[in-house]
């Protein structure tokens, strides 16, 4: 009997630690827009097809070498200000698109304050909350780092759904839309459900630098349409934080 009564404790100890992680209930549909590495076509096309349905996002923007300063290819500084001027999120990928694999923390802390300091400068939204680690490459050093200037989320990529009560603020999962996973991104909606979170992550539309990641315009169009039309909730990633405690979801163990 006793120790039935020592697993049952154990059991609700374990039930209530998951559930104080979450503010409150994630509803099914809820769908996280990311936008990676600010090719021109998040200003010109973007925009106005987020804006049409009313769809919140996310520009992790960054000086991409060694183009930047083509602007047939990137945006500008006064692009990504009018992004943050239409209500989006402008966030952190990093001044040159650094892989942070093996990266010492003063060079990480700088390529993340130019950052911070351009969007200060410009007039946006700061302090910066939220983070996307460039091409997907972690590192668990990086961490302390990303705790220490305050933000409270960092996206990385895994094609699978979020979990908040398993996966770390840090280390928040996500799918890659390109034109070659059509199949593979409609399946994903439906996983937006049982309290996970989708996540998606879109380069250009299209993506001029970097085709191999490229989305089709009409391709875009076509998936928000299907989100707008089948009710699912867009929201940018500082949203997060209308149903994540994060203080408390920095308890769950990181797994790298």
């Amino acid at each position: 009997m006793k120790l039935i009564v020592v697993i049952i404790v154990a059991l609700l100890t374990s039930f209530n630690g998951q559930t104080q992680v979450l503010k409150k209930p994630i509803p099914d549909k809820l769908v996280v827009l990311s936008f990676d590495d600010g090719p021109e076509s998040h200003a010109s096309f973007v925009p106005p097809i987020l804006k049409k349905y009313g769809f919140g996002a996310t520009f992790f923007v960054c000086e991409f070498p060694p183009d930047f300063d083509d602007k047939s290819k990137y945006m500008s500084w006064e692009q990504m200000q009018q992004l943050d001027k239409m209500g989006f999120e402008v966030a952190n990928h990093t001044w040159h698109h650094v892989n942070v694999k093996k990266i010492e923390k003063s060079k990480f802390l700088e390529e993340l304050q130019y950052v911070e300091n351009k969007c200060k400068e410009l007039g946006m939204k700061t302090p910066l909350v939220s983070f996307a680690y460039p091409g997907y490459g972690t590192n668990p050093a990086v961490l302390p780092y990303l705790k220490e200037k305050g933000y409270l989320f960092a996206r990385t990529g895994g094609d699978r759904a979020y979990d908040p009560l398993t996966d770390h603020p840090y280390l928040l999962p996500s799918f890659t839309m390109k034109d070659s996973n059509k199949a593979e991104i409609r399946h994903s909606f439906s996983l937006a459900k049982d309290g996970k979170v989708l996540i998606l992550t879109i380069h250009g539309v299209p993506d001029l630098p970097h085709p191999w990641v490229s989305t089709h315009p009409a391709l875009f169009e076509e998936f928000m349409k299907y989100l707008f039309e089948n009710h699912f909730k867009v929201i940018a990633m500082r949203d997060l934080v209308e149903y994540v405690d994060v203080e408390k979801a920095m308890q769950i163990k990181p797994t790298f």
